[in-house]
Parts: C-alpha cells; sequence; structure tokens
C-alpha cells in the first residue's frame, strides 16, 4: 500500500536504473505489467528517472545523482523521532559515490545511529561514458578511478556503517543480507550493503559494457536479446 505509513521504503538514488524498479513494481500489482511497454514515452508514468508526481509507489523522484542517500537519511531520521519501525533502502551508483552530498549522508547516519538506514552500493565499475580508469591503466576508459587502491569497506565501517559485501546477482545472498539489515533497525549502526555487479549481465551484447548506460535497443538487438533469454518475442 503506498500510503501505508509502517511500508518500508526504498529510493533508487541512481534514477537512470528506474526500468528495473518499475519492472518490479508491476510484478507487485503497483501497475498493469501492460505498461511497462510505455516506459519513457511522452506523458508515460514510467519516466526514465522515477517522478513521484506519475506514478503512485515511488518514495521520491530521482535522477540527479548524489541526492537519494540524503534523502533517505531524512525519512529515517524522521521515522526514528516519530517512533516507526520501517526500514529506508537506498540504491546507491559506484558513480555518484564521488559526489559530496553523498559523502555527508555517510558521515551524518552514524552519528545519529540511524540502524533504520540501509545502502545498497551498485559496484559495477562503469559510468556512462567509459569504464572507471585506475592508476596508470591504459586503453579501457576515459574516467580515472578515484577509490583505487583505497579501502572503502573500512572507510565506511571507521565512519559507523555496518558492512556487508555480497554478489549482486546472486539471490541466496541478496534475500538474507536485506532481512539481516531490515532485523537490525533498532541497532545504532547503519547498513552498506557493497553488491559487486556486472553492468548488464546475462546478455552478450550488453554486459560489461558503458555504452548501454543508456542506449536504446534497435528491433533487431531485442529479437537477439529475446533469444538468447529463451523468451517470446511477441510484441517486439
Amino acid at each position: 500500500e503506498p500510503k501505508w505509513p509502517e511500508r518500508d521504503r526504498f529510493i533508487l538514488s541512481k534514477g537512470h536504473s528506474s526500468i528495473g524498479q518499475y519492472v518490479v513494481m508491476a510484478l507487485r500489482g503497483f501497475l498493469p505489467i501492460e505498461e511497462l511497454k510505455t516506459f519513457d514515452k511522452g506523458e508515460s508514468r514510467l519516466q526514465g528517472h522515477p517522478d513521484v508526481t506519475r506514478l503512485p509507489g515511488l518514495e521520491t523522484s530521482t535522477g540527479s545523482l548524489g541526492q537519494g542517500l540524503s534523502v533517505g537519511l531524512g525519512i529515517a531520521l524522521g521515522a526514528r523521532m516519530r517512533g516507526q519501525k520501517f526500514q529506508t533502502f537506498v540504491m546507491i551508483g559506484d558513480g555518484e559515490l564521488q559526489e559530496g552530498m553523498i559523502w555527508e549522508a555517510l558521515h551524518i547516519a552514524p552519528r545519529y545511529k540511524l540502524g533504520n538506514l540501509t545502502a545498497i552500493l551498485d559496484w559495477n565499475g562503469l559510468q556512462q561514458f567509459g569504464w572507471v580508469l585506475a592508476i596508470n591503466e591504459q586503453h579501457r576508459g576515459d574516467r580515472r578511478d578515484p577509490w583505487s587502491g583505497i579501502d572503502l569497506r573500512g572507510i565506511f565501517e571507521r565512519l559507523g556503517w555496518r558492512c556487508l559485501q555480497i554478489d549482486g546477482h546472486d539471490f541466496s545472498q541478496i534475500v538474507p543480507t536485506l532481512e539481516s539489515a531490515k532485523a537490525s533497525g533498532d541497532s545504532d549502526q547503519p547498513t552498506m550493503i557493497i553488491a559487486h555487479t556486472i553492468k548488464g549481465k546475462g546478455v552478450q551484447i550488453t554486459e560489461g559494457k558503458n555504452e548501454w548506460h543508456s542506449k536504446v535497443a534497435t528491433k533487431e538487438e531485442l529479437k537477439m536479446v529475446a533469444a538468447e533469454l529463451g523468451q517470446v518475442e511477441a510484441g517486439i
């Protein structure tokens, strides 16, 4: 129920991944599955970045990267002050982790002892315009990775976060880790789930390729993907 006061909250800070959220919402009955065909078209409720003014079930609009964790922090703090028990989950990307506003929230959440806040870091090593380059690395992209050689988990833990690392594609790890985060809602530590992922995993033409961050597939490419996944091509 989108308006139930005790519902858990989910914020997709990396709003460019909105289609994934819409699919989950459709499967949970928030919108007709057929409506997914309207994604990012004109006046569709399913915009390229989540728009809370169009689609019930969203908690906030996102798309300007780096802001979602601060919004989630505010929601979690408000819940703690009102004595509410729901958990706030925020998915952030490794690209937006370079933004200062993220780090402000990372510093502040442990100070307010927000065990009811969980951040999920989607760590795929890719940004829109190329691979993030490690120091002295060549021929792979156009972005230098500012975290190369830095123990991010150690930094998060020193800031006061409880850190858990998982394979972000393995549901046998994802589900119990999320359950563990929710169970720690009354604790004094926010949880950081570091999910190691591969961008575009599962499809040959997209896996590990940065151009699919925002590329629109052709009809022929859609047929190739459908065939690879063993899905019916009806409607393509």
